[in-house]
């Protein structure tokens, strides 16, 4: 008995320890859709800071939604989704500068407004070779972080990217900005728009004489997707839904 267990002894030492992966799935939040072809403008004195629902569950994905509930969450991770009736055909992911803020908060601040609320540019960004009109959309045309409540003289843009065509100075009389949630003729401090809605709209368009996305001209639909710990987001083709789980692109590896 003594000599098997002198002569298994060296094999028992050397049995190699498990490695678990532990891999917790991580989610995203629908907090906002935006659908330029629908009958409701979202422009930018239309939701943002209101603090109330807009649209229905059941129609989250195809007309203007906003979800309360997530608008006041504190978050850390932002996905701007450019999809085709639920279909992703381009989505960018960034970190915030200022973590666990709700957007609410953040959309709150016009005053002076043209806030970079995101740091690093896109954490990742992938646009399908079959998504139309890229190069007019102005947020996938564009570079740079994501700025807030971009604002000059009398114009008004809830989203902008720092790398797009944006006005230079919050002085500047001009209506090159391209964004969204936008509005030409408005008090973007006050949030009241100025011209009777006639210059407001949800999305820009880029190289277009006609500025704006409407019945006519419609890019796609602009899904605004949250979260507190997922830093990636389905790729180009996938379906989107209200809430969206993805693994970690580092899952934890413990013993």
């Amino acid at each position: 008995m003594l000599l098997w267990f002198i002569v298994l002894l060296p094999l028992l030492s050397c049995t190699p320890v498990e490695r678990v992966t532990r891999v917790e799935p991580r989610s995203w939040l629908l907090a906002m859709n935006l659908n330029p072809g629908d009958s409701h403008t979202m422009h930018y004195s239309t939701g943002w800071t209101d603090d109330q629902f807009v649209g229905t569950y059941a129609e989250a994905l195809s007309r203007d939604y906003i979800n309360r509930l997530v608008w006041k969450q504190g978050v850390r991770y932002l996905a701007l989704v450019r999809h085709q009736e639920g279909e992703v055909d381009a989505v960018k992911v960034f970190r915030f500068r200022e973590p666990d803020r709700s957007l609410l908060d953040r959309f709150r601040e016009t005053d002076p407004g043209r806030t970079v609320v995101t740091e690093g540019g896109p954490l990742q960004e992938n646009i399908s070779r079959n998504a139309p009109l890229i190069q007019h959309d102005p947020i996938f045309s564009a570079s740079g972080d994501v700025a807030f409540n971009w604002n000059n003289s009398d114009n008004g843009h809830r989203i902008v990217l720092t790398g797009g065509q944006i006005t230079a100075t919050a002085t500047e009389h001009s209506d090159k900005t391209r964004g969204l949630g936008n509005d030409f003729r408005c008090d973007p401090v006050e949030e009241q728009t100025l011209g009777g809605g006639k210059y407001a709209h949800e999305a820009s368009l880029v190289g277009y004489s006609n500025y704006k996305q409407d019945g006519g001209t419609v890019l796609g639909s602009y899904a605004l997707y949250v979260s507190k710990d997922a830093d990636n987001f389905p790729l180009p083709g996938a379906r989107l839904q209200l809430i969206i789980q993805v693994e970690p692109k580092h899952p934890s590896l413990e013993l």
